[in-house]
């Protein structure tokens, strides 16, 4: 599973809801430094699922490729420590 990677997103913009291209991501809020605690969400065989932190809907969108969303800026890869 190390080789795995686990698409994140981040809702900055504030949007209602964001549309996805995985089942399995982390969200973590807004982008760092103010960013919640990062969050991983499975939406399991549902194709929505809403981060308890700050409420964002996610949409899976299987038209997106696992990395993408829409808005696309929603997209995030966080930097190597």
């Amino acid at each position: 599973m190390a080789d795995a990677v686990v698409p994140h997103f981040t809702n900055d913009a504030g949007v209602e809801s964001i549309r996805v291209g995985a089942h399995e991501f982390m969200c973590i809020g807004a982008r760092p430094p103010f960013d919640h605690p990062h969050s991983f969400l499975d939406m399991g065989d549902e194709n929505e699922k809403i981060c308890p932190y700050c409420s964002t809907l996610y949409i899976y969108d299987p038209s997106l490729k696992s990395t993408e969303s829409v808005p696309a800026e929603a997209a995030y890869t966080p930097k190597a420590a």
